[in-house]
């Protein structure tokens, strides 16, 4: 299936369009015409190999919506014209503990990513969304709910299940005070789940522009942590906090603010390992925890939730020719809330 995209030749290099193969149909695949695909930081960082040695040339791209228009013999969970989505993994091993209990993302032989690695077969290497076709496993892809925007979904696919997947594990809702760290691509997305929950929601964010986005997103309270004395002066009785932050910060300021038995979820992938000082753990009870993405079964119930509320992303989007201006502005948290590529004019 001749496929148009756009990759990454060589590591730091821009992306230039790029013409590939998929492979045909097996009895459990489904084809896909991609309609959107959103930009996420972890695109940017293995495209220039900042995560260590990558695979080239390089489509990337996890957060996929689109259309089925094909679908193998053996397939029975979708029809051709269904809403589709495709997230940050496409295969597992599908037996260990983890995949049986559809926590996908935790294969204990590690998960298949959507793109910078090789399929199962140990052969071929998985290109991502940053392209106008997609084969995938039916396992391994989501329905979208009718209602919602294609646009505005894709980057529920990653940055939607990322925040989803801990305020479901740690019971955020009603009588909860949730703390989101950071209102970027990531914290947008938590905002919107836990007010959705009905959890008391605060913000800490760098930006003290971005209070009236985060209030309209449902947060209750705002912090700017540029302000010297924002310690001083924010609650210290929340049940979860968390950090989607990637820049090094003092993890202490956080976890203080932890009531007993709370927890602070690290999501954000900090350049540097934490500095933890053990008796602010031992004093409350306090944990500090990290979680990733979501399994497949979980991820289609945040995309029913997100059908039911009417959640979205933030996007803004863009054509395929501005993805390496988009990569700047990301890294410069140059965008409310993230940047989705109209495939469609691959």
């Amino acid at each position: 299936m001749e496929t148009k995209g756009y990759a990454v030749l060589k590591a730091s290099e821009d992306l230039v369009p790029f013409v590939f193969q998929r492979r045909d149909l097996r009895p459990n695949d489904v084809a896909l015409d991609i309609h959107y695909a959103g930009i996420c930081h972890s695109d940017i960082h293995q495209a220039r190999e900042e995560w260590g040695p990558a695979l080239f040339p390089m489509v990337p791209g996890h957060e996929i919506a689109g259309i089925v228009t094909q679908v193998g013999p053996g397939v029975t969970k979708f029809k051709v014209g269904d809403r589709i989505g495709v997230g940050v993994f496409i295969d597992s091993c599908r037996n260990c503990k983890a995949c049986k209990a559809g926590l996908q993302q935790y294969c204990s032989e590690g998960m298949t990513g959507t793109y910078n690695g090789y399929e199962r077969d140990g052969k071929t290497i998985a290109q991502g969304g940053y392209s106008n076709k997609f084969v995938v496993d039916q396992d391994y892809a989501v329905k979208i709910p009718d209602n919602l925007d294609l646009s505005g979904v894709a980057p529920l696919l990653c940055a939607g299940i990322t925040l989803y997947s801990p305020l479901k594990n740690w019971g955020a809702g009603k009588g909860k005070k949730v703390g989101v760290m950071g209102l970027g691509g990531l914290g947008h997305m938590g905002v919107k789940f836990a007010a959705a929950l009905g959890a008391e929601v605060t913000v800490f964010s760098h930006s003290a522009n971005k209070e009236g986005d985060a209030k309209a997103m449902g947060a209750h309270h705002f912090i700017v942590t540029k302000d010297e004395n924002w310690k001083a002066t924010a609650p210290k009785d929340f049940d979860l906090i968390l950090n989607t932050i990637s820049a090094e910060i003092n993890i202490e300021d956080y976890l203080q603010l932890l009531t007993l038995d709370g927890t602070l979820v690290v999501i954000g992938l900090p350049g540097k390992p934490y500095s933890v000082n053990v008796p602010t753990l031992l004093g409350q009870r306090r944990s500090l925890a990290g979680s990733m993405i979501g399994g497949i079964p979980q991820t289609q119930e945040m995309l029913d939730f997100c059908g039911e509320h009417n959640i979205l992303s933030d996007v803004e989007v863009i054509e395929p020719s501005y993805i390496n201006e988009a990569y700047e502005r990301t890294v410069k948290s140059d965008v409310k809330y993230r940047f989705v590529i109209d495939a469609k004019k691959f």
